[in-house]
């Protein structure tokens, strides 16, 4: 059985580290789809199935004729879009009213890129001032198949190159891929899920989610304009989420459940270029409790992002307040990501002063980084995990176990943590980031090449 090997190349040393991937692992899309293939569902005989005439080409907008499509598979139908056909979507679609449908994606959804339409067009949601090309709502939703959902972002990156979603003063708006409210029961199967404009799914006022053997992936031909804010999954107000072997290659959150989430387990991901394994960011609005609870997040594999396992509170005078309870990250596998185990207890951008003066009122408690192995990247040097717990926020029942990832720095792996009692924690020897120590692990960094895989590479 064969090992493959992940190489990082220090261009501080010169000295090459390998971290070695567990057996079997996919190295490409091809592979994961060979290793996790979609289930292969047959139309049921007595299931009646609609389609629709394929768009003739990138102009041809069919939105009316989906919706009509849509309308008569509702209540126990199929809408087969079949493969090699390209069904192009220009006008917000209200999905909300389905009860009992499949959806055979074969195909290909395109939406247009005519950003000024969308923007005066598309639907709306408070949350983060979203905007969505369409919504889906109702009972017993499925969405199947080898096509994909396409989402056409590269003209959005293009325009929105420069900005921050979560800046005050911003106007540009990029609608969501895919965005579901008041929906119980809806899985999506073996799509792919390519090119949001911005997060590729949003859960709202929704419970019994799971998305299952999907690929998702944000590419940009334009190096001055990467995918922003792509995250796979991002919720508000779900319970009783699943996902299960995932292939997600993106700009953002590699999964990110947001205020009011519970009973989450998500098992067998892969993550390139992400920001993590993030819970939250939560208690963003003033004046609002909000929570994550219940999770267990399992068998993932993390290269060349930001942080692994990553917890994130808001801070500031108008933020709210909330907890985070109950959450294991467990068989994490690292290659070249910045902090394996990260809470921020002062996120967005806050400044350290504003921070002190109105810190999070955000608890974190009961949460576990059980089998995590790999090395960073070197940017803070030996410090591989940093935890900082607001003084007006409870950080209690962090359990560290099995927890052996190194720097390629060279020299003992360090963990920062502020804020936190010493009976708070377990398993590990925390410093303090001001300390001698930790100032020297911080101190002592180091530059790795991003984590490859023997060819073809993996993304």
């Amino acid at each position: 059985m064969k090992w493959f090997v992940a190489q990082i190349l220090l261009a501080a040393t010169g000295v090459l580290c390998t971290s070695t991937l567990a057996p079997g692992v996919p190295r490409s899309i091809a592979e994961f789809r060979a290793k996790h293939p979609p289930q292969k569902r047959d139309d049921p005989p007595r299931r009646r199935i609609i389609t629709i005439q394929p768009s003739a080409n990138l102009t041809d907008d069919v939105s009316d004729a989906f919706l009509r499509a849509m309308h008569d598979a509702n209540h126990g139908g199929t809408l087969h879009l079949p493969a090699g056909e390209r069904f192009v979507i220009g006008q917000p679609l209200d999905l909300t009213f389905l009860d009992n449908i499949d959806i055979r994606l074969d195909g290909e959804i395109l939406f247009t890129d005519d950003t000024a339409h969308w923007q005066a067009r598309a639907f709306r949601h408070p949350f983060q001032n979203s905007i969505m090309f369409w919504k889906w709502g109702g009972r017993d939703i499925r969405i199947f198949g080898d096509g994909a959902l396409n989402g056409n972002g590269q003209r959005w990156w293009n325009e929105f190159a420069g900005k921050e979603i979560l800046d005050s003063g911003n106007t540009y708006l990029r609608p969501i891929l895919f965005y579901a409210e008041n929906a119980t029961g809806i899985a999506i199967e073996g799509i792919h899920l390519k090119d949001s404009p911005c997060w590729t799914t949003f859960f709202v006022s929704s419970k019994d989610i799971s998305l299952t053997d999907v690929v998702c992936t944000a590419r940009s031909t334009n190096a001055t304009s990467p995918p922003k804010n792509t995250d796979f999954f991002d919720s508000l107000n779900v319970e009783r989420v699943r996902v299960e072997r995932a292939w997600v290659d993106i700009g953002d959150d590699c999964f990110s459940p947001k205020s009011n989430a519970s009973d989450i387990h998500v098992r067998t991901m892969y993550c390139n270029g992400t920001h993590g394994q993030s819970m939250g960011s939560i208690g963003q609005y003033a004046g609002e409790m909000s929570f994550i609870r219940d999770v267990v997040i399992e068998d993932v594999w993390m290269l060349n992002g930001q942080h692994a396992a990553r917890l994130k509170a808001w801070a500031g005078a108008d933020a709210g307040y909330g907890f985070v309870d109950n959450v294991t990250f467990r068989n994490f596998w690292n290659a070249n990501n910045e902090y394996t185990a990260f809470l921020d207890s002062c996120y967005f951008n806050i400044d350290a002063s504003t921070c002190a003066s109105h810190p999070s009122r955000v608890n974190m408690t009961n949460i576990v980084f059980e089998n995590f192995s790999g090395s960073t990247s070197g940017k803070y040097g030996r410090a591989v995990g940093r935890l900082t717990c607001s003084p007006n926020a409870v950080c209690s029942g962090i359990h560290f176990r099995n927890f052996t990832v190194t720097s390629p720095c060279g020299g003992p792996a360090v963990i920062l943590c502020d804020g936190i009692h010493e009976t708070g924690i377990s398993g590990v020897s925390c410093v303090s980031s001001t300390s001698s120590q930790g100032k020297a692990a911080l101190k002592q960094k180091c530059t790795a090449a991003r984590a490859s895989l023997p060819k073809p590479t993996p993304w």
